[in-house]
């Protein structure tokens, strides 16, 4: 996993404030349609929480290996410190969604990828669903390598295949969906990044990140 120190130089106070600006954006009007209200969410390798602190629903945690994160956690979030693939502190069928965000391509074995999937689908309850939004390697493959902290590459073909063999159904895949890095292209305006939500040939032209939905039958 990645070290605290590599996103205190990758991102400048600025960058920071036009993240958060994006991810605000990104759940209030897409990512909330897949979280109930009433539900308990896990946000796995939560980073700076923008996702989980944005997100509105009964029982939000936020995980992650980095101690700083419960100085970032808004109201009403939880926080568990320790390593994205292991969710022993959880209880089976406990959960009803789980977010990963730029998580996998940072871990050091696919073996720990697949402890994350089954563990996964061992807290979600029956019908809970796993959301991944992953880089592409197949669209991302010229500028994949360029962050030091890159180990792991997933296409959204390969994701899928690992996702089944865990028992998962998938939902929904877009090979295509966000631009790879909120460094490129994405504006952090509200609402240019309502109209690029709204505007699927731009995540075509722009998108260089999977999002994946994935369910527990």
């Amino acid at each position: 996993m990645a070290a605290p120190e590599l996103y205190d130089t990758r991102f400048s106070t600025a960058e920071r404030r036009a993240k958060e600006i994006v991810w605000r954006v990104l759940c209030e009007d897409f990512f909330q349609r897949y979280v109930p209200a009433d539900g308990a969410l896990i946000d796995l390798g939560a980073g700076f929480c923008e996702f989980v602190n944005h997100i509105r629903c009964r029982e939000r945690w936020a995980v992650g290996a980095d101690e700083r994160a419960r100085a970032m956690a808004g109201p009403g979030v939880q926080v568990h410190c320790g390593p994205a693939h292991d969710l022993g502190w959880r209880e089976t069928a406990s959960v009803d969604v789980l977010f990963a965000s730029n998580v996998f391509e940072h871990f050091v074995s696919k073996e720990h990828v697949l402890t994350t999937l089954r563990e996964g689908y061992r807290v979600l309850r029956p019908g809970g669903r796993f959301l991944i939004l992953q880089p592409n390697i197949r669209f991302a493959y010229d500028v994949y390598w360029d962050f030091f902290d890159h180990h792991l590459p997933f296409s959204d073909r390969a994701m899928v295949e690992g996702l089944e063999t865990c028992g998962f159904s998938i939902e929904s895949v877009r090979p295509r969906f966000l631009p790879y890095t909120t460094k490129s292209r994405l504006p952090s305006w509200p609402i240019l990044v309502k109209l690029y939500l709204r505007c699927t040939p731009l995540h075509w032209l722009l998108g260089k990140q999977m999002f994946i939905v994935a369910v527990k039958p």
